[in-house]
């Protein structure tokens, strides 16, 4: 790790351990768990990992976010915040991300009022800044305080971070919630949020690495590394009978191979923040 990585992780502890106690919004991405990570470390049984047991988060992140805090001897709640109950989410609009976070943050702010604990963190980092996240508002409104912003940290840094540490997911592909797969105004059900999650389990038992199922009615949109593709012809077989089984149709490949928030372009809006210090 180089001097200026080395600094900003000294910053992190710093940042963290004079909070005096916190809940950490944790998802098992490496971002949240690097928080989390730090906060246990500093804050002791002061800290406590929170994760949302929303069908919209997979069941495999969800059991590495137990396993992991476990691992720890951190305390960690999983809560139900039943979004799809919301009709604001379920109808799915463009700041579908907003309804999540702000029902996940709402119980979190109640967890922390029964504790009398002050802070809430969460894993949102700089780069995260320019991208369409409707969530960090959500995160405005309810003070919750994004360290890894404040200490100026990148994703490039959180994994190098997570490497030096030992963190089991130090290499563990970007993620969002399995929503996401699915095209502003269609609505999310429980049941497409199964299909989708079987799907991608399905391509992570070929061996495909990083990737997208992107749902688009009877057809699914694969989304792969440029480097797989040639994987999936020579499995287009195995591919196809998998996915028609859960009921798609019609099977793309997408030449623009994979692209975080690739449906991100029914908006160009940026939903700005102010951090919270």
């Amino acid at each position: 790790m180089d001097t200026q990585t080395a600094a900003k992780l000294d910053d992190l502890r710093r940042n963290i351990g004079s909070l005096g106690g916190a809940l950490v919004a944790l998802s098992g991405g490496v971002d949240s768990t690097l928080v989390a990570c730090i906060a246990s470390q500093e804050l002791g049984a002061n800290a406590i990992a929170v994760t949302s047991g929303s069908r919209s988060l997979k069941r495999d992140d969800l059991q590495l976010a137990c396993n992991i805090t476990s691992d720890w001897g951190m305390q960690h709640l999983v809560i139900e915040t039943d979004e799809l109950d919301h009709a604001d989410y379920a109808r799915n609009p463009v700041n579908r991300c907003y309804y999540c976070k702000s029902t996940l943050y709402t119980e979190m702010r109640r967890i922390a009022g029964d504790r009398r604990i002050h802070w809430i963190l969460n894993g949102t980092n700089v780069d995260d800044l320019g991208d369409h996240r409707p969530g960090l508002l959500a995160a405005e409104e309810q003070q919750v305080r994004s360290p890894l912003v404040e200490c100026g940290i990148r994703k490039a840094e959180i994994r190098e971070i997570a490497a030096h540490l030992g963190l089991k997911n130090a290499g563990k592909p970007q993620a969002a919630c399995l929503s996401s797969r699915i095209p502003y105004g269609t609505p999310v059900t429980a049941e497409l949020l199964d299909r989708i999650e079987r799907a991608e389990s399905a391509l992570s038992t070929i061996g495909f690495t990083q990737f997208r199922v992107r749902h688009h009615g009877e057809v699914a949109r694969l989304e792969l590394i440029p480097t797989e593709f040639q994987m999936a012809v020579e499995r287009r077989s195995t591919i196809v009978d998998a996915l028609k089984a859960l009921g798609y149709q019609f099977i793309s490949l997408d030449l623009q191979g994979f692209r975080s928030g690739a449906l991100n372009y029914a908006t160009e809006r940026v939903i700005p923040i102010n951090v919270c210090r």
